[in-house]
């Protein structure tokens, strides 16, 4: 089906004409009619499959076609996501897609000038989207209300009963007009029980909608491994990216330790790279984002948990400098390329610490993996640091500030809470 199938107001046409799409994908065309119908929708969808577009399209449509004169305070549309990295995606879509609509739009999380983003929602906005901590701090200062939203859209929602989010939610939509005075659509990467039973509670009889991440990944993603030793891995990874050229790559390892090791040999041999860990802070995480969207930085290392929430069109590789101990990261992980119906490729390593979740993970997504065999002349022999260097690289370690030690007798915050607010 094609976007031009569909019956959508001319505003909204022209920026999904603008934004370059043309073909639906399996997502978009089972929900956006069903949405633009009015039906509460529950929809099965991960990363990559065009869900962003399938509800952004839909909720601007639906707000074009019936228009509110006065919201009292209230935004039209209220989208809650659990990382500021997909509330920021989002934001940016929402942007792209609604720029002839004439809607204002504001993302709403923690990191960034708190008293900006409270400016500008006191003076009003039409589609607020943000992160449950920075929401209801907000909303308890009487900032905005929602005594007359009529859109609710949950991003992720399993994510949010992974992250301790679930009661914030709940909060929030409390605080909104009864499910039968709304419409409501939640995206999960899985339709669990209790992401269903949340449905179920706070939704409209939601039409239940399931596209299978599996499929996806082996239909779109062209998958390749390689058995190596541990201390091989650079000079492996080196001689495959000399052969492929990625334009854009994600290379993901499983500890920060790790992603300092590979962003610094690589920088070393010639290859732009930086690593998304856990400890920096948000304003650098933000410009290293931005980088690798607009291709300054051609190369992005990430741990499984820092990259969560980024979405970034135009990966064409994902590389897996360490198997996931956990299968369904492996899913996520190459998600990232191949994303709504562009090809890409994913290369894994396989040494003797992580190949173990091997056998697992090619259960999970119902194939084997194909091997490839490397040969002497594609392990690249790498520049290495001087001793001089590593003694500087030393001191300049231990020179550094550290952060402070929590005081003793302190209660730390839910995991994920205070890191949203």
């Amino acid at each position: 089906m094609n976007f031009s199938e569909l019956d959508l107001p001319y505003e909204v046409q022209q920026g999904v004409e603008k934004s370059g799409f043309s073909a639906c994908t399996p997502v978009q065309e089972a929900v956006i009619p069903r949405a633009l119908r009015g039906e509460d929708i529950a929809a099965q969808a991960q990363t990559g499959t065009g869900k962003t577009a399938a509800f952004l399209i839909s909720l601007f449509s639906r707000m074009t076609r019936n228009p509110v004169v006065d919201c009292a305070g209230s935004p039209q549309a209220l989208i809650i996501a659990p990382t500021r990295e997909l509330a920021d995606q989002i934001f940016h879509e929402a942007e792209r897609l609604g720029q002839f609509t004439g809607f204002r739009f504001l993302a709403v999380y923690g990191g960034v000038d708190y008293q900006k983003q409270m400016d500008t929602l006191r003076s009003g906005v039409d589609v607020l989207i943000g992160t449950p901590g920075r929401l209801i701090d907000y909303f308890k200062q009487h900032v905005y209300n929602l005594k007359k939203t009529q859109y609710l859209i949950i991003d992720e929602a399993d994510r949010m009963f992974d992250m301790g989010f679930i009661d914030d939610l709940r909060y929030l939509i409390k605080k909104m007009p009864p499910y039968t005075k709304r419409q409501s659509m939640l995206f999960s990467a899985t339709l669990s029980y209790r992401v269903m039973e949340l449905a179920y509670e706070h939704m409209n009889l939601p039409e239940k909608i399931s596209i299978t991440p599996e499929t996806l990944t082996v239909e779109r993603v062209e998958q390749v491994l390689y058995h190596v030793g541990k201390h091989e891995k650079i000079p492996l990874l080196l001689g495959i990216m000399k052969k492929e050229e990625p334009a854009r790559a994600l290379i993901f390892v499983n500890t920060r330790r790790a992603a300092d090791m590979v962003v610094e040999r690589l920088n070393r041999n010639g290859w732009k790279t930086a690593a998304i860990t856990g400890d920096i802070i948000q304003k650098k995480r933000l410009r290293l984002l931005a980088d690798f969207k607009e291709g300054q930085l051609p190369v992005l290392v990430a741990t499984d948990v820092a990259s969560r929430g980024i979405h970034v069109e135009g990966v064409t590789h994902v590389f897996n400098y360490d198997l996931p101990q956990d299968v369904e990261d492996y899913v996520h992980r190459i998600g990232r390329t191949g994303r709504a119906g562009a090809s890409g490729k994913a290369v894994s390593l396989a040494d003797e610490e992580y190949v173990y979740s091997l056998e697992d993970i090619e259960k999970y997504i119902g194939q084997k993996i194909p091997v490839e065999w490397a040969d002497e002349t594609m392990y690249v022999r790498e520049i290495r640091r001087t001793a001089e260097e590593k003694q500087r690289s030393e001191r300049e370690r231990l020179a550094a500030p550290r952060r402070p030690e929590r005081p003793k007798g302190r209660v730390p915050a839910r995991q994920g809470q205070s890191r949203q607010r």
